[in-house]
Formats: C-alpha cells, sequence, structure tokens
C-alpha cells in the first residue's frame, strides 16, 4: 500500500477522513475535512472522490460530504453489534414502555462506553447520549457497570488516568471511584445522581453473553427524584431477559450480581454468586411479568 511521503499509508489517512464525521458534524466540506484529518487539501479531495464512487462518502448537492449508506449496509450485514441489539430490543421497548425517559444500550469500546441504541419519550428528562455516541467510562452508570467487570489492566489504566469532571456529582477521585466500582460488583447495579446533568440519574446493570461474562450494560435515564429506586426491578429484570437471550447462564438460571472477573478486582471484592430461577419470556410479555416474584432485595447504594 502507497505511503505518504511522511510514511503514512493510503489506510491510515482514508480512517482519518472517516474519523472526521460525528453525530454533531454529520455532512463537511472537503475543506474542513482536510483539517480536520490533518491532510493537504489536494489529497483529501482525490481520497474523498474515491471514496464516493466507492459508495463510502457521499456528496450531497451543496457538495457537502457525508458517510454513505455503503457503510450501513456493510455493518448491518456482519456487525456482531446487531445480534445484540436485535437481542435487546424487545426487552428495551417493554422497558421503556414502564420507565418512560431513556433506556439504552452500551458496550466497552477501549477506555469509553459505546451506545448501540437509545430508545426515548417525548419530554423525557435532559440525555446527551445519541446512538453510536460516546462517554468516558467514570461518567455514566453503564460506563461503571462495564468497567466494574473490565479486565483489571483496564481498571488500573482509567483509576490511575485523568477522570475530568462533567458536572459536581462525577467522582473524580481514584480512591472514591474504587469504592465505587467495588460496590456496582456487590450489588449488581449502578445508580449514578448527576453525574453528567443536575436533577437527571442514571441507573444500569450488566447483560451477560453465552459465556456468563458482561457484555453489555443496560440503561435507564430518569428524573432525580423519590422513585429512582423504584426503576430497579423493571432495569433489572431486562438486563436478565437480554442475558437470557443471549444464552447467559444454565437453563432457567442467570447470574445477578457477579461474573468471575469480579474475583480478580484491584480492590478484591468477591462474593458468592447469586442464582434466582426466572421463566422464559415470550416476545411482548410485559414488564410487570416478568420473574415475578423473583427479585432480590437492592441492597444500598451510594448517591
Amino acid at each position: 500500500m502507497a505511503n505518504s511521503p511522511a510514511g503514512e499509508s493510503v489506510l491510515a489517512r482514508v480512517v482519518r477522513i472517516f474519523e472526521t464525521f460525528g453525530t454533531d458534524t454529520p455532512a463537511l466540506r472537503v475543506s474542513e475535512i482536510a483539517r480536520r484529518a490533518g491532510l493537504p487539501v489536494p489529497t483529501a479531495s482525490r481520497l474523498i472522490e474515491e471514496l464516493v464512487g466507492h459508495g463510502w462518502l457521499h456528496r450531497e448537492p451543496d457538495r457537502s460530504v457525508r458517510l454513505g449508506l455503503r457503510i450501513w449496509e456493510l455493518a448491518s450485514r456482519a456487525s456482531p453489534a446487531l445480534s445484540l441489539r436485535e437481542a435487546a430490543m424487545p426487552f428495551m421497548e417493554d422497558l421503556q414502555a414502564v420507565v418512560g425517559h431513556h433506556t439504552q444500550l452500551g458496550v466497552l469500546e477501549g477506555r469509553e462506553v459505546l451506545f448501540l441504541e437509545r430508545l426515548s419519550a417525548p419530554g423525557a428528562v435532559d440525555n446527551v447520549i445519541r446512538i453510536a455516541g460516546r462517554l468516558p467510562l467514570h461518567v455514566n452508570s453503564a460506563g461503571l457497570v462495564l468497567l466494574a467487570h473490565a479486565p483489571v489492566d483496564l481498571q488500573e489504566s482509567v483509576l490511575t488516568g485523568p477522570l475530568p469532571a462533567y458536572a459536581k456529582r462525577t467522582i473524580t477521585d481514584p480512591g472514591r471511584l474504587r469504592a465505587f466500582l467495588a460496590d456496582v460488583r456487590r450489588g449488581g447495579f449502578a445508580l449514578c445522581r448527576g453525574f453528567i446533568d443536575d436533577g437527571v440519574t442514571g441507573i444500569a446493570a450488566p447483560v451477560r453473553g453465552p459465556d456468563n461474562e458482561v457484555t453489555a450494560a443496560l440503561a435507564v435515564i430518569v428524573p432525580d427524584d423519590a422513585q429512582v429506586q423504584g426503576h430497579l426491578p423493571a432495569l433489572r429484570a431486562a438486563a436478565r431477559g437480554i442475558s437470557r437471550a443471549l444464552g447467559a447462564g444454565r437453563p432457567g438460571v442467570v447470574d445477578l450480581a457477579h461474573d468471575r472477573r469480579a474475583q480478580a478486582a484491584p480492590d478484591g471484592t468477591a462474593g458468592t454468586t447469586t442464582y434466582i430461577p426466572v421463566r422464559g419470556r415470550p416476545r411482548g410479555t410485559a414488564m410487570n411479568d416478568l420473574d415475578s416474584g423473583a427479585h432480590a432485595q437492592d441492597p444500598p447504594h451510594p448517591a
């Protein structure tokens, strides 16, 4: 593959072009793409024309450029996120009908949480998350669930790195964050009051895959009021339902609180794995019919 005079491959330059697009910048002029990608305008223009020809980029009538449908087509065919999203959607729709406001699904991507899906209601509380949006792991409930069950080296990397504040109540102290992660592993959920926006609470629970490892986090974003704890049973039932759909646990059994990584957590926390018998869930079953009588008592959780 041909390299630039600086030794950079064509592929690396193409990747930089794609990375200029974001949720706030879905369409850009060639000159802006070149500036953001750090490329000479003639180089960016030539590569963009080739990508447009292959359908990877699309040129609008006003000559601005956006991502092409070819990317969506290929991602929809082969993305591992597709099966997770399809398994989660029936449960997310039921949860959204009960909780309202926002329901979202996130996965670990490097040192961030990547959101695969978000359902929202009219008049819902503020929510900075968009589909395909990212956030640092330490500032939101889904990210904290994923971080609590992540490999030890990633946990230590986050704990010893910068912890920028998004709001006054974001945890920025490594000691407090370590204790919070231990509590997430013990309790089986993360409850974050005002970590991003005052007056807004995020609550998340782990979703497990066929190997019973945490593969995603299901979260709701709701007002920070006296009803916050009341959303936990529905959230945890939905997370267990998605886990069952993905093949987690033994037949008719789901691990609620711990995964194997917790035993080697940096804080040394470990606990007895709790198993709760659960019923299968036909598509469209109402949330208040899920796992009737099977909810464990939710332990206290720091605000």
